[in-house]
């Protein structure tokens, strides 16, 4: 434990434990955020106490076995064995670190609002273990404020002060899951915090973890990086995908459109449309400042227009398959379809968020019946929103049962599918992705959608 006679001495201390590696690095949270940050630290030289209340996924990382796709066991084995990295589930160890990184989940509840319960049952498990010269610092995504009010006074209910006893910082998580070109240590850290002791002992510890870190002015801007650039993405998202809507319908197609326009080199930056949006990010954030904005009677409207372009994107790929469907000359109740990709995105095994539940739930409700294929994902598990989908197999992807199908949907565009076996031997193919075209398949039979 740090020692000091004043709080500019403990900061001094902590600072230098940075600089030197000599600081225990606490990460709670051990998912696609808190795994990929343990192991930047571990190979930075910091020893790291990983906190998650699943003892089976704990006893995995101990065991130096991964659970995420784009991390190999080999380098969560090879930090175990080092003795640089320890996973727990006891939560009474947290004491232990000198900075303890929080990156637990910040989704929303069933009425779009902000669901921080992650967030405060980690602060308040923290709270008894809170020990003076710690640095606390949430990586999760939220509101401007959130970190000044709702952490700040839960740790404050000890005695001990910010700015006194302990420092608090914001410094959201870039994480771009089986992004081949950035990982955690090369994309640069934005970092706030609760006053110039807090922000420069936070920036001292990520300085050691990645490539550049950017300090701003609080914890609160900090936070309004985070939902910047993920509001940014939402809404130029939301455009194409209108786009696409439009010039469907005047018999363009948008990703030529979109492929011709990227070539201008400057004033155009593309984006791509699809099913819907996915993902622990681009579907959630925009509405946790929508909601902080209604504190300050201010209304968000065009992120909420935004949004709900994108919420209404399955319905539209889900008409495109029935009308496809009925011209095939099958009534699409009754019909058999078969889901090419449940991730949220391409080549991971990640399902935050996936609007392909969304699509097999809908496709359903209209009388159809769902089997999906999926490298990466052999099995859906337990989500809050689809909890009926849960256990539900990937299926083989053959000629047999590629013809099988009334229809085939693709839905994410994972790189190792054979989209010319798809093409080939589906009766009809949906795009939702533009993955056919990519592959170099003539159109031929593939509606886009």
């Amino acid at each position: 434990m740090l020692q000091g006679n004043t709080i500019s001495d403990i900061a001094v201390r902590l600072e230098r434990a940075m600089q030197d590696r000599t600081a225990v690095v606490g990460i709670v949270g051990l998912g696609y955020v808190g795994i990929p940050l343990a192991l930047t630290a571990a190979k930075a030289g910091f020893n790291v106490l990983g906190f998650d209340i699943d003892s089976p996924r704990v006893d995995q990382i101990n065991q130096g076995k991964s659970f995420i796709k784009h991390i190999s066991s080999e380098a969560i084995s090879e930090a175990v064995q080092s003795g640089k990295f320890e996973a727990t589930a006891d939560f009474s160890r947290l004491s232990e670190p000198d900075a303890i990184l929080i990156c637990v989940p910040t989704p929303l509840t069933k009425h779009r609002e902000p669901d921080l319960s992650y967030v405060e049952n980690t602060a308040r498990a923290i709270a008894p273990r809170l020990r003076k010269g710690q640095l606390i610092v949430l990586e999760s995504t939220t509101y401007p404020g959130t970190t000044d009010e709702i952490l700040k006074p839960i740790f404050e209910s000890t005695g001990l002060k910010s700015g006194e006893d302990f420092f608090l910082a914001f410094s959201p998580e870039r994480e771009d899951p089986g992004n081949p070109d950035f990982g955690t240590s090369t994309i640069p850290k934005v970092v706030g915090g609760d006053g110039p002791d807090a922000l420069a002992v936070a920036d001292a510890l990520y300085s050691r973890l990645v490539v550049k870190t950017v300090p701003v002015s609080s914890s609160a801007t900090a936070e309004a990086v985070k939902l910047t650039e993920n509001i940014f993405r939402a809404v130029n998202i939301a455009l194409v995908n209108e786009l696409k809507v439009v010039y469907a319908a005047m018999g363009i197609d948008v990703w030529e459109v979109i492929d011709a326009a990227k070539t201008k080199p400057f004033g155009f930056m593309p984006f791509y449309p699809g099913p819907g949006l996915g993902g622990h990010c681009i579907p959630i954030d925009p509405f946790y400042l929508t909601w902080k904005a209604r504190e300050y009677d201010i209304a968000t409207r065009f992120i909420e227009l935004a949004g709900q372009i994108n919420t209404r994107m399955p319905y539209y790929v889900v008409n495109k398959l029935a009308e496809a469907v009925d011209r095939s000359g099958k009534a699409f109740t009754g019909s058999k379809i078969l889901m090419l990709g449940i991730a949220y995105k391409k080549n991971v095994d990640d399902m935050r968020e996936s609007p392909s539940l969304k699509l097999i739930e809908l496709i359903e409700a209209r009388g159809a019946h769902v089997d999906y294929f999926d490298p990466y994902i052999p099995v859906i598990p337990m989500t809050r929103e689809h909890a009926e989908l849960a256990g539900r197999r990937s299926t083989a992807l053959d000629a047999a049962t590629l013809a099988a199908y009334d229809a085939v949907l693709i839905a994410t565009d994972h790189d190792n599918v054979d989209y010319k076996l798809v093409v080939d031997h589906a009766k009809v193919v949906v795009d939702t992705r533009n993955a056919c075209a990519k592959a170099g398949i003539p159109e031929g039979r593939v509606i886009k959608a």
